[in-house]
């Protein structure tokens, strides 16, 4: 059993905790990640990550508000958070708490094979969900993209190959994630971006590479090669200098790289 089929049997032995009811957190307001990338290069999803299957604990001391707070600062065009428990150390409090201390567009991270995680993630201040193709059938891949999109959230859809992409695109998905992390491996190739950008930028749809950028010469690296944005947490949550990492990171909005 690979590490992302123990994560997915985990999520469905959970899923009869969460419901369908209550009230969104968002209260009519929009956060568009997609309005990001349509100005602003590179985007950078900054993401607060406590812990991962591959890294152990990361950083557990951080405050979610207070790291939140210092990414908007710096320069973030989104946040990404952590929901899921068991081999992240993340919750849907920490989201909720984010929410309440940026402006940003929000990513619910987590594993999603079920409409109910979308409609709580949304209730707990989730602008955006993320789908990982490789986790999903095409049926149910298509289900939840649908269901999230009638919720009124936008979608990140994860692939890891041409396969995946294809899909992805096929899909209709307007952002696509190019994890650079292989999730049955949890081994890290920047390559991964570099093949997969031609064809992913040819379909219209904005890229956005994930996993394994921990300089500013390696989102150089995945800008030039097509990507319109990066999304980072370890590196980030890791920092002993938030500010200088981040203006790193930024410097490369000036390539010629990741137009749309």
């Amino acid at each position: 059993m690979t590490i992302l089929d123990r994560i997915i049997s985990e999520k469905r032995r959970t899923l009869s905790n969460l419901a369908y009811s209550g009230n969104s957190r968002r209260n009519g307001t929009t956060r568009s990640l997609l309005k990001q990338l349509e100005k602003n290069k590179p985007v950078i999803i900054a993401e607060f990550k406590r812990a991962s299957p591959s890294k152990g604990i990361i950083n557990n001391l951080l405050q979610p508000d207070e790291q939140a707070c210092l990414y908007e600062r710096f320069g973030a065009d989104a946040m990404s958070v952590l929901t899921d428990t068991p081999f992240f150390k993340g919750n849907f409090t920490d989201l909720t708490t984010v929410f309440d201390a940026v402006s940003l567009p929000l990513l619910c991270k987590d594993f999603i094979i079920d409409e109910r995680q979308i409609v709580y993630a949304k209730n707990h201040g989730a602008t955006v969900i993320l789908l990982i193709v490789a986790a999903l059938t095409k049926d149910q891949l298509k289900q939840l993209f649908h269901f999230a999109i009638n919720e009124g959230l936008e979608v990140l859809v994860e692939v890891h190959n041409k396969a995946e992409a294809e899909r992805a695109i096929e899909l209709g998905a307007e952002i696509i994630g190019v994890n650079n992390r292989d999730l049955h491996t949890f081994g890290v190739d920047l390559q991964v971006t570099e093949s997969l950008a031609p064809l992913i930028k040819e379909s219209g749809a904005f890229l956005i590479s994930e996993s394994g950028l921990k300089t500013g010469e390696d989102v150089a690296r995945v800008i030039n090669a097509g990507a319109d944005g990066i999304l980072v947490g370890e590196a980030l949550m890791k920092s002993e200098n938030l500010e200088l990492l981040m203006r790193q990171m930024k410097k490369t909005q000036n390539l010629a790289g990741g137009s749309k």
